[in-house]
């Protein structure tokens, strides 16, 4: 006997909605890993608050980490405008508005949905260290301010502070190790440790202080100079040690007040610098020497007076000049000691200098890892131009000019007397401002560690959240799918003759 017509199409509705149920459940015993979206990326903001200038940068890395530590990658990079934050001390609030022109850049670059997840820290080297121990009210002022503007934008702020020397140092050694893949490299599919690899040493020139960190032959008797941390499941001990008052700016500072210093009896003090060019002259203030907590100066200098500089061209007396910065004395020829006294094992293995050493033997064509007696020969042969002749030479670089010949021969100072580099050990050192498409410095090395302090979302765990949105999704679009087939039928049935 045959089915009425109500009869095959109440059936042919219950059909559709037996078939949706089972594709519900197919989809539900369907892996989890089948229909993940891809895993998502983390984002970190820093701040390298320095004592002539504050960069931002921007790093990224994958959610799922590799042994507790990211695999950071750099995204952004953004110079502020304007000088260090410390030179901000008549007007703090000012420090912080400087920062918002690159931070908008950044907010710009990292989806707005992961603002407020984003980690952003602000450290400031050895400008703020000089600030903190002249007026210490001054600095926690500009920090203030800093730590306000920041808090107000919609990231995860870390905090504002002035970074210890030694950190400075050993971030600043993790960076250089990581972008030459010395602490993890790609292989056959997986991130791993490198079966063979050289650590190198991190040479760092800043403003107001500068650094030495590497990986000696022998232990670290003086345990204040070492520092220790966990990268990739890989625990590292170096030696590192900053000097304050012996950057780039500050040496040079010094300079000026010790040649300025036996000249200041007259009411016209002339001072002759063998590190600036013959013929260069210039009038300057003697105020400036006097704000700086590197320069000791006597009561009864007179900062009214200005200080008239006439150059000379010297470089034999521009060397002793420099000389007379250092105490060299103090370590009496002990092998372990570099100078003013402070401990240092011999320095070994390939080494990385930057930032300020890079900037100046760029300048002076030096960065071919040209032999000592090439370098020294170049450095000695510019001291000795005519300041017309360098002028014409350099246009657009009034700013700097007459100080590389300065530079470089502090540079060369440093290095061989004060870090106790050789002749033979010189070509161990390269002259680099980036590796690996990065910026050398310390806020990469301060990101990777920082990685380690933030909860990773593990894969596993975010693909079954994702997973369970996703299939809630499906159940209930199926269920809806059910519940309406359903009604219809019951409509149908009633309607129908």
């Amino acid at each position: 006997m045959g089915c009425s017509r109500k009869e095959r199409v109440f059936m042919a509705l219950l059909g559709i909605a037996a078939a949706s149920g089972l594709t519900m459940l197919i989809l539900i015993l369907v892996k989890a890993t089948d229909v993940f979206l891809p895993a998502d990326t983390k984002f970190g903001i820093v701040f390298d608050a320095g004592s002539s200038h504050t960069s931002l940068f921007v790093y990224q890395w994958p959610a799922n980490k590799e042994k507790d530590t990211g695999v950071v990658s750099q995204a952004l990079t953004c110079q502020i405008e304007g000088p260090g934050i410390a030179s901000y001390t008549s007007d703090p609030t000012q420090a912080g508005e400087s920062l918002k022109g690159c931070l908008e850049e950044a907010l710009a670059l990292i989806p707005q949905t992961q603002h407020q997840e984003t980690p952003t820290f602000l450290g400031a080297t050895a400008g703020m260290r000089l600030l903190s121990q002249k007026n210490s009210s001054q600095a926690r002022d500009i920090l203030t301010a800093v730590s306000q503007t920041l808090s107000n934008s919609p990231v995860d702020f870390w905090g504002a502070k002035v970074l210890t020397g030694q950190d400075e140092g050993a971030f600043g050694w993790i960076t250089i190790n990581y972008v030459l893949g010395m602490l993890l490299k790609y292989s056959s599919g997986q991130w791993i440790l490198p079966e063979e690899r050289t650590l190198v040493g991190a040479l760092d020139l800043g403003g107001a202080s500068t650094q030495i960190s590497f990986v000696p032959q022998g232990p670290i008797l003086d345990q204040s100079t070492q520092a220790t941390f966990r990268l990739y499941g890989a625990n590292y001990s170096i030696y590192t040690h900053s000097y304050l008052c012996f950057g780039r700016d500050q040496a040079l500072t010094r300079l000026l007040a010790e040649l300025a210093q036996v000249r200041l009896n007259s009411s016209a003090a002339l001072v002759r610098h063998p590190c600036y060019h013959s013929g260069y002259q210039a009038t300057l203030p003697l105020a400036p020497l006097r704000e700086s907590p590197c320069v000791h100066t006597t009561d009864s200098l007179n900062l009214t007076q200005n200080l008239t500089v006439e150059g000379i061209g010297n470089p034999g007396e521009c060397v002793a000049a420099l000389r007379r910065l250092f105490n060299f004395s103090s370590c009496k020829d002990q092998e372990d000691c570099a100078f003013n006294g402070v401990y240092q094992p011999p320095v070994h293995g390939q080494f990385y200098a930057f930032s300020n050493f890079y900037y100046t033997f760029n300048f002076l064509n030096l960065t071919s890892r040209q032999p000592l007696h090439i370098v020294n020969d170049t450095i000695w042969k510019f001291c000795q131009k005519p300041w017309k002749l360098v002028e014409a030479s350099y246009p657009g670089q009034e700013r700097w000019l007459r100080d590389y010949c300065a530079s470089g021969m502090y540079i060369l100072v440093l290095l061989l007397e004060g870090y106790k580099f050789s002749e033979e050990t010189w070509p161990s050192i390269q002259f680099q401002k980036q590796a690996g498409g990065m910026d050398i410095g310390w806020t990469l090395g301060y990101m990777l560690n920082l990685t380690g302090m933030i909860p990773a979302e593990a894969l596993t765990q975010w693909r079954a959240q994702s997973y369970s949105i996703w299939m809630a999704g499906v159940v209930s679009a199926v269920l809806t799918l059910v519940a309406i087939l359903g009604a219809a039928a019951v409509q149908l049935f009633w309607t129908q003759d």
